[in-house]
């Protein structure tokens, strides 16, 4: 065999082993992982809903991965101080984010400046829950329904007002979303959460508010509060006899809190498969159900793909609410 032929062997050779150990090892770190303690960052405090699914989650995790799973809380600037941290960890599937629909789809449009780009810095695993919003208002307001309550409105320009939970929130978008489709004029009144928000929506002093169904369930059915509608595409199954926004006239109206699992970009796919399919397991026990339902959770439990596909759905539905409304961060 002359020199050049002998070379040209090795060289294919030497390109066929390292293909089989490229394959062999994705394989490998799909049935090796995780070898030691996955930490899993939450951009908010510790206690709510985005830390909720995260520690439900990475306690399920854990018993599945015989892993310590350790939720590290970093709150601050609506969860981009966690979500720039999680995206420039190493992608080896021992840095994980649970993130809010907030981050991954309206921050962008929000904040004039990001530490990381959703889109590009981020690998979703699965979209795990969703929490839908509900339009509450207090007894002393004359609407049994939405359109009554846009008639009200029409006929009070200017002195009705909607209250959140803060600038940016799916609450306050849902508000100015609201007030866009029905063209009417209502003011948004920004509280430093979503208890202040209720004790003055109970107190008669704001008008209305698309709060999250968890804590309004109660006061609804206490009949302390009177519900008009849900902001999901489904009624929610807490609330059967709600109809949604696009039941009352509203075509598309869709806002709720969605939390799902992403990892560093680059992290390798079998990795990213091992992950999606242990969470998705975690998502389909009963127990685990129930537990969300009860706090007003409904599963969704997607793939990667449709993940991604909610995201690139949802960014330039509220970038144009918040072009819309004028919205910054810092309002």
């Amino acid at each position: 065999m002359r020199r050049r032929d002998f070379v040209k062997v090795i060289a294919g050779s030497v390109a066929f082993i390292c293909a089989l150990s490229a394959g062999a090892g994705d394989g490998f770190a799909q049935s090796n992982y995780p070898g030691h303690s996955v930490r899993i960052i939450v951009g908010f405090a510790a206690g709510g809903p985005v830390d909720i699914i995260a520690r439900i989650m990475g306690d399920r995790l854990s018993k599945i991965w015989a892993q310590p799973v350790v939720i590290e809380n970093i709150p601050g600037s609506a969860g981009n101080i966690a979500g720039g941290r999680a995206a420039k960890a190493a992608p080896d599937g021992y840095t994980l984010l649970v993130s809010s629909n907030a981050q991954l789809a309206i921050n962008p449009s929000l904040y004039n400046k990001m530490p990381y780009d959703p889109a590009k810095d981020l690998a979703p695993i699965t979209l795990a829950v969703y929490l839908p919003n509900v339009l509450v208002i207090p007894n002393d307001i004359p609407a049994k329904n939405v359109a009554e309550l846009v008639a009200y409105a029409r006929s009070h320009p200017g002195t009705l007002t909607f209250g959140s939970a803060g600038t940016g929130t799916t609450q306050h978008l849902a508000g100015e979303l609201f007030k866009a489709m029905a063209k009417i004029d209502i003011q948004h009144i920004p509280y430093g959460g979503a208890t202040p928000v209720i004790t003055d929506l109970l107190a008669g002093r704001i008008t209305m508010f698309f709060g999250s169904v968890a804590p309004l369930i109660p006061l609804i059915q206490e009949g302390k509060l009177r519900a008009l509608a849900v902001t999901s595409a489904k009624r929610f199954a807490a609330l059967p006899d709600l109809p949604t926004m696009i039941e009352s006239g509203f075509p598309g109206f869709v806002s709720i809190l969605s939390m799902g699992l992403a990892a560093p970009a680059g992290t390798p796919p079998a990795i990213i498969e091992k992950i999606h399919q242990d969470s998705v397991a975690v998502l389909s026990q009963p127990d685990v159900r129930k537990r969300l339902s009860d706090i007003g959770m409904d599963v969704i439990a997607s793939s990667p793909s449709e993940f991604a596909a909610a995201i690139k759905s949802e960014t330039p539905q509220w970038a144009k609410v918040i072009k819309d409304a004028g919205i910054r961060a810092s309002d």
